[in-house]
């Protein structure tokens, strides 16, 4: 499945994308129970992604109103996504990153090589959504761009091991990890999480695509286009620590919860370690494509 929040003009609904269409996943839902002769109990789908994400019989319900509204006659239950508005896929709790854990970005940035992954946090007041204009504090001069799959969690997780870490997947998004680098690279000592905690600098979505539909996270191709240009393109497969990895280190130390999301980290290409480096602007547009997750595209204002 490939879940989303949206708002045709009445609010956030719970979603799924059928292609490059819409479903509302309460309507679909009820429509199927009542073609089955069943109660209508369209509630058991909760208004909220986390709540929904972290409920297996939700997730159940959900996939069977998704089946029914794809049947082509159902075409009263699908809207065409040019029509609604996508909002940020869910509203996180723990929104974690990881520095310089592609290798090719690694060599770009420099610096000694990793023992542990480099853990870092954004605030949720930083989330935006498919299509934001992000606007960049008139302070920040160095603002710069990092494509990253983001790992979204289902299940609690704590003292996990690696051999079951994906268990504790939902699914998967893409994440901009927009970065204000002077508050990491000009200063005496770096303000990571300052850095990329910024009101708006935390783009995500389109959608979650469910574990299911993604499969193994292991060899996904990441890529970013600048106005056009493309200026990172990366494959998991160079993830110094992996998803598995990064979710068992994580839960030894802190209990990760339904609706937390892992930021994976950014393969090279980005900005700052260009020669000459090169920064966002006013006007500037970007475009994000995961392998098998999705395509995020916003804009900065």
């Amino acid at each position: 499945m490939r879940l989303v929040t949206f708002d045709a003009g009445a609010g956030p609904v719970l979603g799924g994308m059928i292609g490059e269409e819409v479903v509302a996943l309460r309507p679909a839902l009820a429509a199927a129970m009542r073609a089955a002769g069943e109660a209508d109990t369209a509630s058991a789908i909760p208004s909220d992604m986390v709540a929904l994400i972290a409920d297996e019989a939700a997730m159940v319900a959900a996939g069977r109103a998704l089946a029914f509204a794809a049947r082509a006659e159902n075409t009263a239950l699908r809207a065409p996504l040019a029509a609604v508005h996508l909002l940020a896929p869910l509203k996180p709790g723990k929104i974690l990153g990881v520095g310089r854990n592609y290798g090719d970005h690694a060599k770009e940035v420099g610096g000694p090589k990793l023992e542990l992954p480099r853990i870092f946090m954004k605030p949720a007041s930083s989330v935006t959504g498919p299509g934001a204009a992000v606007r960049i504090p008139p302070a920040v001069k160095k603002p710069d761009w990092e494509a990253e799959l983001a790992v979204v969690i289902g299940r609690r997780a704590k003292d996990v091991s690696e051999g079951t870490a994906l268990d504790h997947v939902a699914g998967y998004t893409v994440l901009d990890d927009v970065s204000a680098r002077e508050f990491q690279f000009d200063v005496p000592l770096a303000m990571t999480s300052f850095a990329k905690g910024m009101d708006g600098f935390c783009p995500i979505g389109p959608c979650i695509a469910t574990a299911d539909e993604v499969g193994e996270p292991w060899a996904l191709d990441i890529r970013c286009w600048l106005n056009g240009e493309e200026v990172q393109h990366g494959n998991t497969r160079d993830l110094i620590f992996p998803v598995a990895t990064l979710i068992a280190f994580l839960s030894r130390y802190m209990t990760l919860e339904p609706g937390d999301v892992i930021a994976t980290g950014t393969p090279a290409g980005v900005g700052h370690f260009r020669d000459p480096p090169r920064y966002l602007k006013p006007g500037d547009r970007l475009r994000m494509e995961v392998e098998r997750v999705g395509v995020l595209e916003h804009s900065i204002a």
